[in-house]
Order: C-alpha cells, then sequence, then structure tokens
C-alpha cells in the first residue's frame, strides 16, 4: 500500500502543514473559534448581571407617585419580590428533578415468558434484540471491570464486527486491541503518529486485519494486523492540515471510509488506490470554512453522509452529486430552530446515524442532545431533545444504544454515564464513570446488553446488566445541584430559568444533609 507522504500535507520545502488544533496545554479542548474559553469567574459575574439587571428593571417599571417612599422600603420590595422568584424558580426545579426521578410507564421486559419462548422456538430469532432493548436491562447496567494499559487518556473505543475484540487508542500514541471477555491485551502497537490518537476503527469484512487511525496530527493511517497477533506496517493515506477527529466507515466495504478535519475537509479514503486520498468537500457556510469535530455516514443509504462542527449546523451531503457551486454542495442542513439565529458559538461535538439511517442525534458543547429525522427535508428542526449532561471541557460523544437505537448514551464533564429512553427523552440511567471528570467515549457492543466506556482515566471501563435491582439514579439529584454544574445551567444554557440564589440554596441545601 502506498505512503503518500508529501502527497497532501506538506509544504514545498517538505514541512509539515501547522497544526490548527485548539487543543491547550491541559489536554482538554476550546471548542470557540479563537481557542479561548470563559473563566468560571467571568462567568458567574455575568449570571449576576443578569440578576441585577432584573432587579433594576423592576425598579425602573414602578409607577411614579405623588408620595415619596424611603429606601427601605424600596429595599424590602426588592427582597420580597426577588424571594417570590426564587420560590418560583424552586418549585421549576423540583418539578423537571420530579419528573426526571419519577417511574416511566411503558412495556416492559419479562425474562421468564421469553426464556421459556426461546426453548421451545417461538419467537426465538427476537430473542436477543428484545434482551439488548430492555428498558428493565438498562436500568440495571453496572461496572463489571477495567482494562488497564495505557499511559494516558484513552480517547477512542471500537468492537470488532462480531464483538469479540476491542480497539482502543490514547494520548500515548498506542494502540491496543484487546480480548475484552478475559481483560487481555491481545496486541499493542506504536501507531505512528506523532499526536494524540483520537480514533481507530476496524474496517468492516477485513477479518479484523486492516484498522485505521486518525489523530490530532492530522494523519489518516492505516494498520495492518496478522493472524498471528502483530502489527505488520502502518502507513499513512492522508494529511488534513488540522487534527482530525474522527473517521467514518462504509457499512460494506473493507477497503474505503471518509475523515473529517478542522481544515473543514472531508477525505474519501479508498486502499485499492495508488493515490488513496480524494477531497470529496470543503465544508463552508457562506465563504467561511467550517472546521469539523465529527463525521458518520448513513448505515441505510451508503452514499450519504452527515458532519458537524465549529457551527451549529447538521450537513448531510451525496457522495454522488457534490457541487460546491451549488449551495456549497449540502443536500440539507439541520439545526435546532432556536439556535439558527444564536449568537452564541455552538459548535457540534458528535453526530450519530441509528441503526436504520432514519434519525440522527447530534450533540452540541454548552447545550443538549437533539435528534432529527434524517429523512426531513432541508431546514428541519429537532424531534427530541436530551437535556441533563454537561457537553463543555472535550470534544464529547455521543451514542444510540440497542439492537434498534432505542436509547441515547452520552458523557458528561462531571464524569457521569446518561442514558435516556429516546422516544420520552427521560433519563433511565444514571452511573459514574470517569474519576478524572470527563466521559468521552462511549461503544455500546453490537450484540449484547452492555457497553465500553472511556475519558481523561487511563482505562477502559466495561459495563453490563447484572445489578439485581435498577439503580433508581440513585446520586442524580445531588449531581445535578453541585457546584461542577454551576455555571453551565446558568451562564450557558439558562436551564428552566432558575436563578443564582435558588441553585446556591439547593446545593447547601443538599451538601449538609449529605454529610
Amino acid at each position: 500500500m502506498p505512503d503518500v507522504e508529501g502527497e497532501t500535507g506538506t509544504n514545498r520545502d517538505g514541512e509539515e502543514e501547522e497544526d490548527t488544533d485548539s487543543m491547550d496545554g491541559s489536554g482538554l479542548y476550546s471548542l470557540t473559534e479563537d481557542g479561548e474559553r470563559e473563566s468560571e469567574g467571568g462567568r458567574r459575574e455575568r449570571a449576576k448581571d443578569k440578576d441585577g439587571g432584573k432587579r433594576a428593571a423592576r425598579k425602573r417599571n414602578r409607577p411614579d407617585t405623588n408620595h415619596s417612599t424611603s429606601s427601605d422600603e424600596d429595599d424590602d420590595e426588592d427582597e420580597e419580590e426577588e424571594q417570590k422568584d426564587d420560590e418560583d424558580d424552586d418549585e421549576a426545579m423540583e418539578a423537571w428533578l420530579g419528573a426526571e426521578l419519577s417511574d416511566l410507564r411503558g412495556p416492559v421486559w419479562r425474562a421468564v415468558p421469553s426464556l421459556r419462548y426461546r426453548e421451545i422456538g417461538r419467537n426465538s430469532h427476537q430473542f436477543v434484540r428484545r434482551v439488548c432493548g430492555a428498558r428493565g436491562l438498562v436500568q440495571r447496567l453496572e461496572l463489571q471491570g477495567r482494562l488497564e494499559r495505557h499511559t494516558g487518556c484513552v480517547n477512542t473505543l471500537h468492537f470488532n464486527p462480531s464483538g469479540t475484540r476491542l480497539a482502543s487508542g490514547s494520548d500515548d500514541l498506542r494502540v491496543v486491541i484487546w480480548d475484552w471477555a478475559v481483560r487481555r491485551a491481545e496486541l499493542e502497537f506504536d501507531s505512528g503518529h506523532k499526536s494524540n490518537v483520537f480514533q481507530a476503527k476496524f474496517l468492516p469484512h477485513s477479518g479484523d486485519s486492516t484498522l485505521a487511525m486518525c489523530a490530532r496530527d492530522g494523519q489518516i493511517r492505516v494498520a495492518e494486523l496478522s493472524a498471528t497477533q502483530r502489527c505488520k506496517n502502518t502507513k499513512r493515506v492522508a494529511q488534513h492540515k488540522g487534527a482530525a477527529h474522527k473517521l467514518a466507515l462504509e457499512p460494506d466495504s473493507p477497503c474505503s471510509f471518509l475523515s473529517a478535519g478542522e481544515d473543514a475537509v472531508v477525505f474519501g479514503i479508498d486502499l485499492r488506490l495508488d493515490r488513496p486520498a480524494n477531497k470529496l468537500v470543503v465544508v463552508k457556510e457562506g465563504d467561511k470554512k467550517v472546521g469539523l469535530y465529527t463525521i458518520f455516514v448513513n448505515p441505510a443509504k451508503t452514499q450519504h453522509f452527515a458532519v458537524g462542527g465549529r457551527d451549529q449546523y447538521v450537513r448531510i451531503y451525496d457522495q454522488r452529486k457534490i457541487n460546491e457551486n451549488d449551495n456549497n454542495g449540502v443536500l440539507k442542513k439541520f439545526c435546532p430552530s432556536h439556535l439558527v439565529s444564536s449568537e452564541s458559538k455552538t459548535n457540534i461535538t458528535c453526530l450519530v446515524y441509528s441503526h436504520d439511517g432514519t434519525e440522527l442525534l447530534a450533540s452540541y458543547n454548552d447545550e443538549d442532545i437533539y435528534l432529527f429525522d434524517s429523512n426531513h427535508s432541508d431546514g428541519a428542526d429537532y424531534r427530541r431533545r436530551y437535556k441533563g449532561h454537561r457537553n463543555n471541557a472535550t470534544v464529547k460523544g455521543v451514542n444510540f444504544y440497542g439492537p434498534c437505537s432505542e436509547f441515547v448514551v452520552s458523557g458528561s464533564d462531571c464524569g457521569h454515564i446518561y442514558l435516556w429512553d429516546k422516544y420520552s427523552a427521560r433519563i433511565v440511567q444514571f452511573m459514574e464513570g470517569d474519576r478524572g471528570g470527563v466521559v468521552n467515549c462511549l461503544e455500546p457492543h453490537p450484540h449484547l446488553p452492555g457497553m465500553a466506556t472511556s475519558g481523561l482515566d487511563h482505562d477502559i471501563k466495561l459495563w453490563a446488566p447484572t445489578a439485581e435491582t435498577p439503580t433508581g439514579l440513585k446520586g442524580l439529584k445531588e449531581v445535578f445541584y453541585s457546584a461542577q454544574f454551576y455555571s453551565f445551567y446558568f451562564t450557558t444554557q439558562g436551564f428552566i430559568g432558575i436563578t443564582e440564589n435558588c441553585f446556591l440554596t439547593k446545593s447547601n441545601y443538599l451538601g449538609h444533609n449529605s454529610a
């Protein structure tokens, strides 16, 4: 396989292009265009100014009278109005949390009848699907074990098609192939990348012999693995001019895939060609390039792919008819209506198609997760909105869970894992993930009820539905009121309109009672 070094990613002097990735020295990502992030203190001051503005507005709106009133009376009226506002906010908060923590009605999977039907051959072909998509098992997910080998943050996880092996990549520049069932590393090799490995994926129908990789250095590399558990070699097949965060596999192809980079370029890679990389499109909004964080191929319409990045739009393209002179080549765009004219610098950190390609999930930084119907026309609004997690510090992942995409799963900056029922948008499971504080990567098993997760910790966590009773969302209220969530819900989302005083009162109360 030819190494195309110098073909797409070097200048005339043979030097590599400047890395335009926005990673700072802490290992976290700034998702603003200029690479700078507001301080937590600055956000709090903005929230306080907002509350102060409300008080000033109340004073301006008071009718003038011919009788003078003392400043003490004005202050008393302000305090009464603020107290009433806080009481209203308190009720709104409790109503939202009460709804999330209440029992969710709906179909319940019954284990004994299902096992009996399988034994007698009745509906046996549907048994695994019903088990993996059962809410009762999702609510019993718990930590089964850890895979420990990496010496840096684990940024990517990917099961092979049969689900017997798991690939992981890390900031330590190494890739590990795991026999996850016995918690043993089968193979470990140097990726060849010069900076953080962001994705490593088995190509389908390749016999687990070909692994595609991308990284912060912008390189797209391919590793050839032998049947004797060793890496034959790695080759660079394309080069972005900025970080390359995601790859998109074509479900039936062992030799072709897509890549997306912060340089706004989408490459089509075909390993059968002497020059594997073909520039499909440069993503733009008007004349401005849009750096990309994520890409995914529609599993039902494999010529369609969706991208997201440094603006609020999900863009869908058709590889067969990309004409950059016609609407910049875009087939259709989706965006939550309230973000279309938003002044905030909202970005899409991850998007993914459902199992049948009819739905599309997009996770926004400093915002929520939104579900779109991929068959809707250009400009359509979202169908569902999933709230509760925090997506601010890193390029956060999102995924569907279940054989028919019955659930939505995401990590959070608080170190927890959230699962929502897709249809009701209610939280059905809540688990403590990484001690390091951020869960980025979530990889459901392709055939079994369970998944692997990773984040800022250096290990990989395996989850399975083995708890005797449902976990009951234990600790959700305390995490929501924690100081770690303060700036997110009060300065970025304006979540359900509750005020700073209400939040601090509640968090102090919960902290005192749990001490």
